[in-house]
């Protein structure tokens, strides 16, 4: 899976100030949520929940992310905990990209994968309105809204890499 650097936006305004680190609870919620949208995109399992995209498209999952891949795009999600000691939960990274998406373990391709876009979001806490994902753009999502979110994005680049 492709290891990104986790951006650190404690200054941010879309981000509440906390008082205290994260406690159990929360960090579990956030987590099932992490779960159920990499499940939503790319399932371990047999059934496929996502909308059908046009032409092949390979579904690679990570214990932390998962990778759409297409014939010349891919969307890559990864989820970037927060260490114990810091007051965050983390963020999640969704990224378009233009090329073949380099895999742990794969035979990587001379020419690599470019970044089209990049969505930054951040758990809301506490969740509000089923909501449960906060853009830096300060649209708010859930779970199923946000897998339709990546595989709508997929969908608009592989239109524009036809």
């Amino acid at each position: 899976m492709l290891r990104l650097p986790c951006r650190y936006m404690k200054d941010s305004p879309n981000r509440s100030p906390r008082r205290a680190a994260p406690t159990h609870k929360e960090k579990s919620a956030v987590q099932r949520s992490v779960t159920a949208l990499l499940d939503e995109l790319a399932p371990e399992r047999v059934l496929r929940r996502i909308d059908h995209i046009p032409g092949p498209v390979e579904q690679h999952r990570s214990p932390n992310g998962c990778v759409l891949q297409a014939t010349g795009c891919a969307v890559s999600v990864s989820w970037f905990a927060e260490e114990a000691s810091e007051s965050s939960l983390g963020e999640l990274h969704v990224i378009v990209w233009s090329g073949t998406v380099a895999r742990l373990g794969a035979t990587r391709n001379k020419k690599g994968a470019t970044i089209v876009t990049e969505l930054i979001l951040h758990p809301i806490e506490p969740p509000a309105n089923d909501c449960l994902w906060r853009a830096t753009d300060g649209t708010q999502y859930d779970t199923v809204s946000l897998a339709a979110r990546c595989t709508a994005l997929l969908q608009e680049q592989i239109g524009t890499a036809e």
